[in-house]
């Protein structure tokens, strides 16, 4: 399965289309300007197992290019189209990518990452060009589009958010596997989800994330058709359902609480009704927002626990979630165990709460960071996301707590520490903890809890004095919505910070963190 195949039986096909301009790229489009890709790729140089990295927004060029890359058995590290220009620089480095490709759209950033990438030998661009930036599309136009020489399976290379530092990089073993070999995860997906060439996928999400791009990219090679939306819009999506009779689709959970925002006179002027299956993932649902949804639907709502990780896939069809709400499912891919927390080398009686692992999984490892790859085992070779939860007495899996202190808004997993990091930086600032508030629209929200050197200086004028301060350094996802001042955080007197005390002010001592 791979767009060669579908280039050939079905050129004239939409693969996808792109929602607010209406853009058609054919099966034959892709084929042949993923082809023209790979010989490009080749002619820089660059080999089986090399990278790229790629920030843009949702356009038409996104998926040609990370075929295109993926056929010449590459990774492509996919970034954040909202990331400034030294954290996407960090990603462009610490992936040691050769070629860095950006948009017009995102040239504001893009012009800033060349002079700080010094591994970059090859900067292109999506549109008309920016000073030191080539043209992808003059730069593709005169290579062959029939297949290279050499077609292997690449992979995406995406940045996985943690507890503390940087982003680090999920490489999967490339396992020198040819073009068009499926992996098992791959056809276990595609059986649960009735995923075939007559699939018709709505895909609202940004796609540098992990489960749009992959699911985008399996829409590719089953010969299926994909809608793209370039911003999420919960009228628009409901227009595009109608209109294009979609039958799949991704959603994170506070899309869910939009659409049930919406007045009930515009939930019930679209045809819904084409709908098969409407995966959602990223964040827990609230029960109440997902069973608004299953009445008003019908039970096509679908839902999976794994991370980018690929280390498992723990999934809820519509019936099984009904006969136990606010479960995440059942394993499909890798066996569940549950550990205890303080010691993963003791599995706890079913029922009990403690920290999931997964056995007899695929294997992965974050780049460069031995210690967090090794963190992320215990001595059996399980592995684990770090996420707490128990398992009923027949195999189904409930989430009790986050990852231990991220912070996921809307779907996007955000770093504390970074932001804990640029907050110390403010001469104001004595101690700094950034934690995960409740937010009824997207789960959570971004807080600050700061400790001055002056505590009299506490106040309005000083919250919205920091809140610019990781404006100016941090992406707008990333910098606090809110700060709070105490006078002494509570660390112990080894330096540890108990930020479980922090957020049970906020959250309260629940069974579940869980909104």
């Amino acid at each position: 399965m791979h767009p060669g195949i579908n280039g050939a039986e079905r050129p004239d096909k939409p693969a996808y289309i792109m929602a607010s301009t209406g853009e058609v790229v054919t099966h034959g489009d892709l084929d042949r300007r993923s082809n023209k890709g790979a010989h490009y790729f080749r002619s820089l140089g660059l080999q089986h197992g090399d990278a790229i990295a790629i920030c843009m927004e949702n356009n038409r060029h996104f998926l040609e290019i990370c075929w295109a890359a993926h056929r010449a058995g590459l990774y492509y590290a996919c970034t954040s189209s909202y990331l400034t220009a030294p954290e996407v620089a960090y990603i462009v480095n610490d992936c040691a990518a050769q070629v860095f490709i950006s948009s017009v759209a995102k040239a504001d950033v893009a012009k800033d990452v060349p002079v700080q990438t010094p591994n970059i030998h090859t900067c292109l661009m999506v549109g008309d060009p920016i000073e030191g930036f080539e043209d992808w599309d003059a730069a593709i136009a005169d290579m062959p589009d029939t297949p290279i020489a050499d077609e292997w399976e690449g992979h995406d290379m995406l940045y996985s958010s943690g507890t503390t530092g940087r982003p680090k990089g999920i490489k999967i073993d490339l396992e020198n596997r040819k073009l068009g070999e499926v992996r098992p995860s791959m056809q276990a997906i595609m059986a649960l989800y009735g995923i075939s060439e007559e699939t018709i996928y709505l895909s609202p999400a940004p796609l540098y994330h992990a489960a749009p791009l992959r699911y985008n990219l399996l829409m590719n090679r089953v010969g299926a058709t994909t809608i793209i939306m370039e911003r999420f819009d919960p009228e628009r999506a409901l227009q595009l359902i109608e209109e294009h009779r979609v039958t799949h689709s991704q959603w994170v959970p506070t899309m869910f609480v939009r659409f049930m925002k919406l007045p009930e006179e515009v939930r019930a002027k679209y045809d819904v009704s084409s709908m098969k299956v409407a995966i959602h993932a990223a964040a827990p649902c609230p029960v109440e927002v997902k069973q608004a949804m299953m009445d008003w639907w019908g039970p096509v709502i679908y839902e999976y626990y794994a991370g980018t990780e690929g280390s498992g896939f723990v999934a809820a069809n519509p019936q099984e979630w009904l006969a136990h709400p606010g479960t995440v499912g059942r394993a499909i891919v890798g066996e569940l165990k549950i550990m205890d927390q303080d010691n993963p080398e003791i599995e706890v009686p079913q029922g009990e709460i403690g920290q999931i692992f997964f056995a007899n999984g695929p294997a992965f490892a974050y780049h460069n960071d031995a210690q967090k790859t090794a963190e992320s085992r215990n001595s059996k070779g399980w592995t684990t996301l770090g996420d707490i939860g128990y398992l009923t007495d027949d195999g189904f899996l409930h989430l009790t707590d986050r990852k231990a202190f991220m912070i996921i808004s809307g779907g996007v997993n955000i770093y504390p520490q970074e932001i804990e990091d640029r907050l110390i930086t403010h001469p104001d600032v004595m101690d700094a903890a950034v934690i995960g508030v409740p937010d009824k629209d997207f789960g959570e929200a971004v807080k600050g809890v700061v400790q001055l050197k002056n505590t009299t200086h506490a106040g309005d004028a000083m919250a919205e004095k920091l809140i610019a301060w990781c404006r100016a350094e941090l992406s707008a996802i990333k910098t606090p919505k809110s700060i709070d001042f105490m006078d002494e955080l509570p660390r112990h007197a080894n330096g540890k910070l108990y930020k479980r005390l922090l957020k049970d002010r906020y959250w309260g001592k629940k069974d579940s963190r869980i909104i």
